[in-house]
């Protein structure tokens, strides 16, 4: 059983690897990949061949052959991007890479090659509006949200054609939200038809009525992440869900916490489970795949502060803290036993 952590070191323009003992969480350093200016989303292919990485510094998409034995990567070519790449994501069929760009207003689609390669011209590109953040396909492959915060705050609803890889407008298009929400990232739970939404600039979270036919979204409840005391300015970050589909989390920038969240079984709704303090400016985050583990980096710190969760209230417990490097902006963890 080998775990690896991938960290993009934004201020070093690298990629850090590191082993994660899949008992104890604890991290060790394998080595550094050169990537360049800007690097920040990840994302793996199913098979475990190929790593990801997105340049907004250099708008492009490099993609990495993965050694599943090592955990390391070696750059295999980089593919120009017309747009800086703030989220991306493969389809289910891992046949098309999709990404979100805040600064140009676009969800696109590119094919991937059978070597592997992320393919130029994109396949499709839908002007959204500006502060797009993420993109990914539910499930059934079908169909597709795209968060926007600050001034747009809205969620864009698409179809999603898996064997073009063309996205369409749905009906409708939009998801309204109240004035300064800002829906930034979302997760699907794994068996409820229920999404959930951090919200940049709400601080909360809200939980949406999935509708698996028609692809659309329905707000259920919007619970705070900060808690009732807490008076200073702050912006959510990332989400990400236990797999278990017990549990949600998100941070907090400027409260520096991460946030946990207890859902209901049958209802899918949430109930407030407290904060675990962070780094300072925890952007990114994330869960091991087996749930045991949660590593949240502090950008201005360059830190990052590891976790044990429990299994069964989802409380998170400090396990340790490592120094990575400046402006840590990524964290993503691969089982290499799939």
């Amino acid at each position: 059983m080998a775990f690896y952590l991938y960290l993009s070191i934004t201020g070093e323009g690298k990629i850090a690897i590191y082993e994660m003992d899949p008992e104890s969480g604890g991290l060790a350093h394998k080595e550094d990949v050169a990537a360049g200016a800007g690097v920040m989303p990840q994302v793996v292919d199913t098979d475990l061949e190929h790593l990801y990485a997105g340049l907004r510094g250099e708008p492009s998409v490099q993609t990495y052959s993965l050694d599943r034995n090592t955990g390391s990567i070696s750059l295999q070519g980089t593919t120009p991007f017309d747009w800086d790449t703030t989220y991306m994501a493969l389809d289910n069929t891992g046949r098309f890479l999709l990404s979100a760009s805040y600064g140009l207003a676009v969800a696109g689609v590119h094919a991937i090659g059978d070597d592997g390669m992320v393919q130029a011209p994109p396949v499709d590109r839908q002007e959204t509006a500006r502060c797009a953040h993420y993109i990914q396909t539910d499930a059934s492959n079908r169909f597709a949200f795209v968060p926007h915060v600050a001034e747009s705050n809205m969620i864009y609803q698409f179809r999603f054609d898996e064997n073009t890889g063309r996205l369409t407008p749905n009906d409708p298009p939009r998801v309204a939200q109240p004035p300064d929400t800002g829906p930034r990232h979302y997760c699907h739970h794994p068996t409820l038809n229920v999404l959930y939404a951090d919200n940049e600039q709400g601080s909360s979270m809200t939980a949406y009525r999935f509708d698996p036919d028609r692809g659309t979204l329905e707000a259920l409840q919007t619970v705070s992440t900060l808690p009732l005391d807490f008076t200073g300015e702050n912006t959510c970050s990332q989400i990400h869900i236990h797999p278990s589909g017990r549990f949600v989390y998100a941070s907090n920038r400027g409260h520096d916490s991460i946030a946990g969240f207890a859902i209901d079984p049958v209802s899918g709704l949430l109930t407030a489970i407290g904060q675990a303090p962070t780094e300072k400016m925890p952007r990114a985050f994330n869960l091991d795949p087996r749930g045991r583990f949660l590593y949240a980096a502090g950008q201005e710190s360059g830190r990052l502060a590891a976790y044990s969760i429990d299994q069964d209230t989802g409380a998170l417990s400090p396990i340790g803290v490592y120094d990575v490097g400046p402006s840590p902006a990524w964290v993503m963890i691969v089982d290499m036993d799939g």
